[in-house]
């Protein structure tokens, strides 16, 4: 049997995949943004943080690390109505990134803190500061330099994992795929040409996380 290869079909459903990679940008957008300032949150409170709020936080990211990320996107979108909390499709998507990327970005921060030296801690002491400002003004930038390659990956990783939010009918994507090929019934065209559009976002997001990483973390003079 002898396929024909058929992308006539872009120059129809061109802004149906414009507007799928732009909700996929903007989840990851506010995922990483947010998700990492959540993460940083629950590292230190793991680490140096009152002891009474380390349980919660414990379970929050072993409970999220250890159930699928398809599971979590279900509970927030379809289970949280049941508690009042209503959400639309893209505010939902968003939360579960958040939720997901803060408590896997916690363990990778945490890694980086307890790599810390400890003369740096006894550093703060000294200089008077609580451990939330030595945290805060000692530890946190080498911590996050230490471990932002890992922290980087993490990033890639949730944004290609966003792609299961085309389950709720959030129109990321993998939804403006799904759309296309339902309509032209080329699955094979529809999903080569959403794949190769993921493959170039997790490219340029990596090289926006570098660039991003080189302009907050002072490169260390060789010795």
């Amino acid at each position: 049997m002898k396929y024909i290869f058929d992308y006539a079909w872009l120059a129809q459903y061109w802004p149906v995949l414009l507007k799928g990679i732009l909700v996929t940008i903007q989840l990851i957008a506010v995922g990483a943004v947010v998700g990492i300032a959540l993460g940083i949150a629950c590292a230190w409170v793991r680490s140096l943080g009152p002891k009474c709020l380390r349980p919660p936080v414990t379970a929050y990211v072993e409970l999220i690390r250890n159930t699928p990320f398809l599971i979590q996107l279900f509970f927030i979108f379809f289970g949280l109505p049941s508690l009042g909390l209503q959400m639309n499709e893209l505010q939902a998507a968003n939360l579960a990134m958040i939720v997901n990327l803060g408590a896997y970005s916690c363990e990778i921060i945490r890694a980086g803190i307890q790599a810390t030296p400890r003369g740096q801690f006894e550093a703060g002491a000294s200089l008077a500061m609580s451990p939330f400002e030595t945290f805060r003004h000692v530890i946190l930038v080498p911590s996050l330099q230490r471990i932002w390659p890992a922290l980087c990956s993490q990033v890639i990783i949730v944004m290609l994992g966003s792609s299961v939010v085309s389950q709720i009918a959030a129109e990321d994507l993998t939804f403006a795929a799904n759309f296309i090929q339902s309509r032209t019934f080329r699955a094979f065209e529809a999903y080569f040409v959403s794949t190769a559009i993921y493959l170039l976002l997790a490219i340029l997001l990596r090289q926006v996380l570098i660039t991003v990483g080189s302009l907050i973390f002072p490169k260390r003079s060789p010795r």
